[in-house]
């Protein structure tokens, strides 16, 4: 196994910039030049995305910027010990320890296994003490060796220091012996420690975690210590599983049966989270539980020793669902079901639009009048009229049309499941199929889905006998949630959204000239303020719930969807081009993205922008909208016409006016492109000025 750092990795009392980004950069140009990464700019735009997702500062003057990266050749540590410090997003202050983690796609186990043993190392005070007063290079490489267990510890290290070792990697050696590995992956109390005391007269004695994070790497380990120890020090008995990139031993079931709560500081979903259902829980980003596990911990006791509070109610879970929802709003829990809806409802949508769109271009328009016949009465060895075209494009618009029919109860369906977790996908489901039957169309499946998912949440934290638990997520909540949601449906709401979504239909197959161009301009900034978020997922779940009204006497949906698809083709399109246009107000990792960003905003991803826009929101986002609301006000105008929900400008084919829509798109693409150039030029000749140095005048 090849070093993980040298001592030409490492650089001492260095001042490498006032922002993480310059120490980011730094370090991945440190790695490159080891030969350690294909190039230096990869492995920085990776590593600065994962630092955009959550900060890497963790109490103590410590950062761990760290990434899994296709540029990375071999897994690589780089440590810089920084004069002045530099913010890197902790609570408690600036870091003066970096350590810059780079791990290659297909790291092996054993890599994986060193490298969280280095993040949860870092977690001990003895351990970055001796860091920061190391002498040189070689000091610093000795140590994290000795805390890997891949060298000698040095002599300098104080004695009975301790590091943490990563779950199932045995111990370290010498001084630095590990504290609290235990094996298989779960996290317990220190070895040789007596565990805590059986519970007593209702007193909370036992709590089960479990933590991840997107990499897996770092945050992930170092969490689990910090609870181990925030629950060790009141007497509390904590084992954590950790679900880290170097694998996971679940929980002992007779273990999770006897905590009092759970604890989840995940920033991804947790793995079958059914197994906690029933327990009281406390969730939030895993980042919290290595800032606050004292506070987490003690949430958690509360939690326990309350009736009402939050409980798992069963299996499943995604990103979203896995932050703290405790602490969340009204208008924030609404945003996150809606989301979570929405991107479990796109590839119904996404495959069948463009199945049907396939049938269209195999089997001509008119597939649509014959295509139930055809399927049902053909084969290969008795050919329709049409011969093989009309055949295989009936089957191609049928598939894509029965794809089509899971877009209501798909959106209600998970709306439900962020809200509910997996007990909600049932009632969900079927309040999303009684929507669709009565006509509510995608707003009935949002109030379907919003009711389902609220009754399955409430049913769930009812505090039940241990023995009814397991009845609970797969019996009695979906009955009765579906009971509820789909009997109001039926009985008091259906009736009058349907009524309000075919006077909505009727208001846009009536929209043309000025007021229809006043729409494209609306779709097109909703498709450009969030780019990907809730505003722009709207807009799009409005477009594609119109298809299905569409006819010829009715375009307007088929409208509607081209404006909405040429608007959110322009961000990605036009952030592309200006880095074209001047290539010297963008870095050069903005000026790698704009290169993918061509193809991304080809296809119709409009969240190829969102690094732009995370760089530069102030004049991104302005810049986007201004072209996108161009771009939707012209397709609206020309009239021209999407049956395909998805593609970009690879289902051409499904276009009707594609002259138009591609004329559109360039004109809305120069004009954010022009304009975001403009407004980067007028900031950079107001710093020029700023930073002026005006020499004294001689007495």
């Amino acid at each position: 196994m090849s070093d993980l750092i040298t001592p030409s990795l490492v650089t001492l009392d260095s001042n490498l910039g006032t922002d993480r980004s310059a120490v980011i950069r730094y370090l991945a140009e440190q790695v490159a030049a080891q030969g350690r990464a294909s190039g230096a700019d990869g492995l920085y735009a990776d590593a600065l995305a994962r630092e955009e997702k959550t900060a890497t500062g963790i109490p103590g003057g410590i950062a761990i910027p760290h990434c899994r990266s296709g540029s990375v050749l071999e897994p690589t540590l780089a440590m810089a010990r920084l004069a002045p410090p530099v913010d890197f997003g902790a609570k408690d202050g600036p870091a003066d320890l970096v350590f810059f983690i780079a791990a290659p796609d297909g790291a092996d186990q054993e890599h994986l296994k060193l490298l969280s043993k280095l993040a949860r190392s870092l977690i001990k005070k003895d351990f970055t003490a001796a860091l920061r007063n190391a002498g040189s290079e070689q000091e610093v490489v000795d140590l994290v060796e000795g805390a890997l267990g891949t060298g000698k510890a040095p002599a300098a290290a104080p004695a009975g220091a301790t590091v943490g070792a990563a779950a199932g990697t045995g111990t370290g050696s010498g001084a630095h012996a590990a504290a609290f590995a235990a094996p298989g992956g779960t996290e317990q109390a220190p070895a040789g420690e007596a565990p805590a005391p059986a519970k007593e007269d209702g007193e909370v004695r036992r709590l089960v975690a479990v933590t991840a994070c997107p990499t897996g790497i770092a945050h992930t380990y170092m969490a689990a210590d910090s609870l181990v120890a925030a629950a060790k020090e009141r007497g509390i008995d904590l084992q954590v599983e950790t679900q880290g990139s170097s694998g996971a031993t679940p929980l002992d079931p007779a273990v999770i049966a006897a905590a009092d709560a759970v604890i989840f500081a995940v920033d991804v979903d947790v793995r079958d989270k059914q197994r906690f259902a029933g327990l009281p829980v406390i969730s939030a980003p895993v980042k919290r539980g290595i800032d606050e596990p004292g506070e987490m911990v003690e949430e958690a006791v509360a939690a326990a020793r309350n009736p009402s509070a939050r409980r798992v109610a069963g299996g499943g879970g995604d990103t979203e669902a896995a932050a703290d929802t405790s602490r969340e709003g009204i208008g924030g829990t609404l945003k996150r079901a809606l989301l979570t809806g929405v991107s479990y409802m796109i590839p119904f949508v996404a495959g069948g639009g463009l199945l049907i769109a396939l049938g269209f271009l195999i089997g001509g328009y008119a597939i649509t009048e014959v295509a139930d016949t055809v399927v049902l009465e053909n084969n290969f060895g008795n050919l329709p009229e049409g011969g093989l075209s009309t055949y295989l494009g009936a089957v191609a618009f049928k598939i894509g049309q029965l794809s089509l029919g899971f877009l209501v109860p798909a959106l209600a369906a998970y709306i439900a499941y962020a809200l509910a977790d997996r007990p909600g996908i049932a009632p969900g489901f079927v309040a999303g199929a009684v929507a669709g039957f009565m006509g509510a169309g995608f707003l009935g499946g949002i109030v379907g889905g919003l009711l389902a998912g609220y009754v399955a949440m409430m049913i769930g934290r009812l505090s039940v006998p241990r023995w009814l638990r397991s009845l609970m997520p797969v019996v009695i909540i979906p009955l009765v949630a579906s009971l509820v949601a789909s009997g109001l449906m039926f009985l008091v709401l259906g009736g009058p959204i349907a009524g309000l979504t075919t006077a909505l239909n009727d208001w846009l197959s009536g929209l043309t000239g000025s007021a229809a161009v006043v729409l494209g301009i609306i779709l097109g900034l909703m498709m450009a303020l969030d780019l990907g978020g809730p505003v722009n997922k709207v807009a799009y779940s409005f477009a594609v719930a119109g298809l299905g009204a569409a006819t010829a006497a009715n375009p307007a949906p088929l409208q509607i969807m081209a404006a909405v698809m040429a608007a959110g083709m322009v961000p990605p399109l036009a952030m592309a081009l200006a880095t074209v246009i001047d290539r010297r107000r963008f870095s050069q990792a903005e000026r790698e993205n704009g290169k993918a960003a061509w193809l991304l905003g080809a296809s119709f991803i409009s969240e190829g922008a969102i690094p732009f826009a995370a760089a530069d929101p102030l004049r991104v986002i302005p810049a986007s909208m201004v072209g996108a609301a161009v771009t939707g006000a012209m397709v609206m105008g020309f009239g021209v016409t999407s049956r395909a929900p998805h593609g970009g400008i690879f289902v051409f084919f499904a276009i009707d006016g594609v002259a138009w829509f591609v004329l559109s798109i360039l004109v809305g693409m120069v004009v954010s492109a022009v304009i975001v150039v403009a407004l980067k030029r007028l900031r950079d000749r107001k710093l020029d000025r700023t930073d002026a140095v005006v020499e004294p005048v001689a007495a």
